[in-house]
């Protein structure tokens, strides 16, 4: 008993090495009885941790196999935690993840242990072994048992463990999940608590799925990005108490985003399902009634945590746009890019933006790319200083969409087009208006003339090659060009005459 109580003092005081050889010589004197038996294992059992202690893995095991050949009942929950130590001190992961679901089966098993094996598992840095041991705890609260830890604390732990090793990404998303489907099922305060620790919990959620939701949209993974961007707006939609406020905004950006990345993804995967497209509507709708709600909050005062940055609004409107191309809903594209354009977040660079989409991709829409280019026009020009290269960018575009998508049927809208370019090139100083530019104008329009003249439509053709020569004369570096044309306007009205009483027509260069 001396020699006991002396060991035990060693081990107390970390001196396991002399520990463990004075426990080793004590149990020379302990009876191989059955009334001596618990002593026994204990014994063994302070020995395996003696030898932990020492990093001496294989002794350790050595005497926790003896231990459990005494104590012949092998459900005792103690036994299987020094072995699950030994595992995982060894590296051996497999083998610490079969002790755990070995250890549920003994007879004096309470969860708790479970949270000690993860305890034991991060500290040795095996968190996968964490991790199992962590949803196997999980498991126990969604049965009813009652447990000490909080099952946000869990969830929590978790997801922090996960996040020390790339590729979780998933696994993340699967947990963040569920912790909102347990919040959902068991109710907000019961869940996460009450107060101010309830709200830390919240928002602990919301910014971490925000966190991954962006860093995976800088990545490119659209789809896991828009996953965890949705259930951020969720998490950061428990934390709104009725009134708009920063988390109001939270939610706008998140779903905005999410809508972004569902849209981007159709690149990786194909166009989106009926049921995804069905989904984005829903988001959009929720996400159109919250930036109402902030814009509304923005009017009457300029409080800065409800302020939504311009580039959201005009994401919104994009997103809006898309889907309604989906839906075949012309109408509705135009709708959206008026409410935009009247809006005071609306810009000429954002105007623009919109025109071009309009104007490209599987479903042009060329009224609503003539509306937005023409009001983004209208808008560089009455800028105290005016963008010529862009204007003249705009003036183009709308000149081919115009002619493309018009044809012959409307010559007059071009032309006034041509003009409209003539009125505000005439009154600039040399260079203000790019040259190349205001050189595609003058020779296109010229060389629209070359129709009229083959078929005999003098007239139509005078108008054209006017124009041109008007914009001609404005253009630095067209002198030569200027003079040909002129050379051959001369020519044609001479022979105008000619034609008229039935000989050869003229034959137009085109430049």
């Amino acid at each position: 008993m001396g020699s006991g109580r002396c060991a035990a003092d060693h081990f107390r005081s970390k001196d396991y090495e002399t520990s463990a050889e004075v426990f080793e010589k004590s149990m020379l004197y302990v009876p191989h009885d059955m009334e001596n038996r618990v002593l026994r294992a204990k014994s063994f059992r302070v020995l395996c941790l003696c030898y932990l202690g020492l990093a001496q893995l294989d002794r350790a095991n050595e005497y926790i196999d003896e231990a459990e050949k005494v104590f012949l009942k092998m459900s005792n929950r103690f036994y299987f935690l020094r072995w699950f130590k030994i595992h995982l001190q060894k590296e051996d992961q497999n083998c610490a993840l079969s002790q755990i679901q070995v250890m549920k089966t003994c007879l004096d098993f309470t969860p708790d242990f479970l949270l000690l094996a993860a305890h034991e598992a991060i500290a040795c840095h095996a968190f996968p072994v964490a991790v199992a041991s962590l949803s196997n705890l999980i498991g126990f609260y969604a049965s009813g048992k009652t447990i000490p830890t909080p099952e946000i604390v869990v969830f929590r732990t978790l997801v922090t463990i996960l996040t020390n090793d790339q590729c979780n990404e998933p696994e993340i998303l699967k947990y963040i999940k569920e912790a909102h489907s347990r919040a959902s099922e068991v109710g907000s305060s019961c869940f996460f608590g009450e107060g101010e620790v309830a709200r830390r919990e919240m928002k602990w959620f919301a910014a971490t799925s925000w966190n991954f939701g962006i860093k995976l949209g800088k990545t490119k993974d659209y789809a896991l990005s828009a996953e965890f961007l949705r259930v951020a707006s969720e998490f950061y939609g428990l934390l709104v108490d009725g009134q708009v406020d920063e988390n109001s905004v939270m939610i706008c950006k998140s779903l905005i985003l999410a809508i972004s990345a569902m849209l981007a993804s159709e690149n990786q995967k194909g166009e989106l399902l009926d049921i995804d497209v069905k989904l984005v509507v829903e988001l959009l709708d929720r996400a159109g009634k919250v930036l109402k709600s902030i814009s509304s909050r923005m009017q009457l005062d300029d409080d800065q945590n409800v302020n939504l940055e311009p580039e959201f609004h005009i994401l919104y409107t994009l997103n809006s746009y898309e889907i309604y191309g989906k839906m075949n809903n012309k109408k509705s594209q135009q709708l959206i890019v008026e409410k935009f354009a009247s809006s005071k977040t609306c810009t000429p660079a954002y105007l623009l933006q919109l025109g071009l989409t309009a104007c490209q991709g599987p479903r042009p829409n060329h009224e609503v790319a003539f509306f937005a280019l023409n009001q983004c026009l209208s808008e560089l020009l009455s800028s105290p200083l005016p963008d010529y290269t862009t204007a003249a960018l705009v003036m183009r575009k709308l000149i081919t969409i115009t002619s493309t998508h018009k044809g012959d049927t409307d010559d007059d809208a071009v032309y006034n087009l041509y003009k409209q370019a003539y009125r505000i090139i005439v009154g600039l100083k040399g260079g203000e208006f790019p040259a190349e530019e205001g050189k595609w104008l003058a020779t296109t329009a010229w060389n629209r003339a070359a129709i009229p003249i083959r078929l005999g439509h003098f007239d139509s053709a005078n108008k054209w090659m006017k124009v041109g020569l008007e914009l001609a004369g404005l253009v630095p570096g067209m002198e030569t060009y200027k003079a040909c044309m002129e050379d051959f306007v001369n020519g044609l009205d001479k022979k105008v005459g000619v034609h008229k009483r039935g000989e050869n027509q003229p034959q137009m260069t085109v430049v």
